[in-house]
């Protein structure tokens, strides 16, 4: 793990935008995580999410999100989990654009977070208050620097209320299980790496993530602003 961890911050130190970045750590994941003995990879899909404002997406997204809220209306600081870079076993699933429920996933408050069971578990398991991600306070950010980093993990893709795509991704994809990891960013937005799995994940493994989740935030944190995302 070490040794990913390393590669992963030089692929991103070696990157001029951060969706290029994005790429390069999500591709190396899937590429570099097989199994031992057969060599077979272990992820199915893996994806990279970060917070954005609403009035830094482009038209399209914020249209997007516009559809997801429904009859409530948004506001230029709502936090959008959007997803920046994706790869998987599928030619849809390596298109950014392709995504259909994910692209830009409106977190207007705690409430409605919870309609995403798979984002209120990650936010929870990464040590979080859901209000800490949506709407960021600066003295809380600095406690949160200082926090270790904790690691998402669903171990039961099949039976877990968290991962609630179960005829249309878990069972025809053949999803065990799902990890992710992430952290809060000074700036106040938060990024996420999120891999479906075809093999269960113990509990040792999945912490074993912890040290490659601060590779990536360093690796990605000069690249990482709130400049206008087109989508």
């Amino acid at each position: 793990m070490t040794k990913i961890g390393s590669e992963l911050r030089r692929l991103c130190e070696g990157s001029a935008t951060a969706d290029e970045a994005a790429s390069k750590v999500v591709r190396c994941l899937y590429e570099d995580l097989v199994d031992e003995e057969d060599g077979e990879r272990l992820c199915t899909l893996v994806r990279l999410f970060k917070t954005h404002p609403y009035s830094r997406l482009g038209p399209e997204l914020q249209g997007y999100t516009r559809e997801i809220l429904g009859e409530q209306p948004p506001f230029p600081e709502m936090k959008c989990l959007t997803l920046l870079a994706t790869v998987g076993d599928r030619p849809e699933w390596n298109r950014r654009e392709a995504s259909v429920g994910h692209k830009a996933i409106p977190l207007p408050s705690e409430d409605f977070v919870g309609r995403f069971p798979m984002i209120a578990q990650l936010i929870h398991q990464f040590g979080l208050d859901t209000s800490s991600v949506i709407r960021p306070a600066p003295e809380i950010l600095v406690d949160i620097e200082r926090q270790r980093f904790n690691v998402f993990r669903v171990p039961d893709a099949l039976t877990s209320p968290h991962i609630p795509a179960k005829e249309d991704f878990v069972i025809p994809f053949g999803i065990r299980s799902a990890l992710g990891f992430g952290a809060l960013l000074p700036s106040g937005s938060m990024f996420a790496v999120i891999m479906f799995c075809r093999f269960p994940v113990p509990e040792a493994t999945a912490d074993m993530f912890e040290p490659i989740a601060l590779s990536v935030k360093l690796g990605l944190l000069p690249l990482m602003n709130e400049s206008m995302f087109p989508g």
